[in-house]
């Protein structure tokens, strides 16, 4: 694989947001179990269409994987608001970083956001915060991870589609199985999508007839803004606005499954976060959010959020997303 190797920037960040709850270790020798289950998925695999040459050559190196529960807990567990967990997820440094990023990629960003519809400054947020600029990429076997994930959870079918997907793959990018690396979860590369979602969702950014999401920032941000164009995202809207609450106000009325009008919510007493009211427009629905409730930080959010928080563990961490994207711009 080829590409501008984004690994020689240098970071002490280590990948976040929750999307590694687990972490594999070493691998352990097969049982006779392991073995019948791979003779199994192989034979279904074959079936599938993978050619006997990719079966043949990736088989033969898939170990098995256990499990091990990470002892660490997700950093919105040990901050008890967003005003203490948002500048620990999102340092000065990383801003500053962020920008110089965003700097030094804008005509390539720019030509990506204008071909997919996607702001490019949301590109740089979750590439920041989500692979900690491609520093803190994971370095598992993707095919042992899958296949170890779908025989320790076999009533899982969507487990066992993800061993097809990482056969696939190798097939449609010439990959040997040592090329394909993963988090312990199984995502791949630095936009951290499962296999299935890399078949869906990945992109040959600069076009050069490859793809490559772990050193190519074109392939990159091409990948991660038609997933978010895919599922939803809307070029003419941000994501939100943070707003000011009345005293006493319902915190039933909180909530992403409750939307109302700009006009309806400034009727409840509503307003901008300096004061104002809210924009004059009815043309649209947004929901209030307010994650550390009554007492905390209060947020209308659009469409645009509720496809961040499609990808995201919390609203603490499609936040983070959010206010690093300001930040940026």
């Amino acid at each position: 694989m080829t590409g501008i190797n984004l690994g020689a920037i240098s970071a002490t960040f280590v990948i976040a947001i929750g999307l590694q709850h687990n972490v594999f270790a070493q691998d352990v020798k097969p049982t006779s179990s392991f073995q019948q289950f791979l003779s199994n998925l192989k034979q279904e695999a074959r079936e599938k269409g993978i050619a006997e040459q990719t079966l043949e050559s990736s088989f033969s190196n898939i170990k098995l994987f256990r499990a091990a529960q990470d002892s660490s807990k997700t950093a919105e567990k040990s901050m008890t608001t967003l005003e203490t967990y948002i500048p620990e997820r999102v340092p000065e440094w990383k801003v500053d970083k962020a920008r110089a990023q965003f700097l030094q990629y804008k005509t390539e960003l720019k030509a990506i956001g204008d071909k997919y519809g996607v702001q490019p400054r949301f590109l740089v947020a979750l590439w920041a915060l989500e692979s900690d600029f491609g520093e803190a990429i994971s370095q598992y076997p993707l095919l042992s991870v899958t296949a170890s994930k779908a025989f320790d959870k076999p009533e899982r079918v969507d487990y066992q589609e993800e061993v097809f997907a990482t056969l696939q793959i190798l097939e449609q990018e010439s990959l040997q199985v040592s090329e394909l690396k993963s988090s312990s979860k199984g995502l791949v590369g630095q936009p951290l999508f499962l296999p299935s979602q890399y078949l869906l969702y990945a992109q040959d950014g600069d076009g050069d007839g490859k793809i490559d999401l772990w050193g190519n920032p074109q392939d990159i941000f091409a990948s991660l803004a038609n997933y978010l164009k895919q599922v939803g995202w809307k070029g003419e809207q941000t994501w939100g606005r943070q707003v000011l609450l009345p005293e006493n106000f319902d915190v039933n009325d909180s909530s992403n499954g409750i939307s109302k009008t700009f006009s309806q919510w400034g009727e409840l007493g509503i307003s901008r976060y300096n004061g104002k009211a809210l924009p004059n427009r009815d043309d649209m629905l947004v929901s209030l959010i307010m994650p550390d409730g009554a007492k905390g930080r209060a947020y209308l959010v659009y469409d645009n959020y509720r496809t961040l928080i499609k990808r995201m563990d919390s609203d603490y961490q499609a936040l983070s997303v959010t206010y690093l994207s300001e930040r940026i711009r």
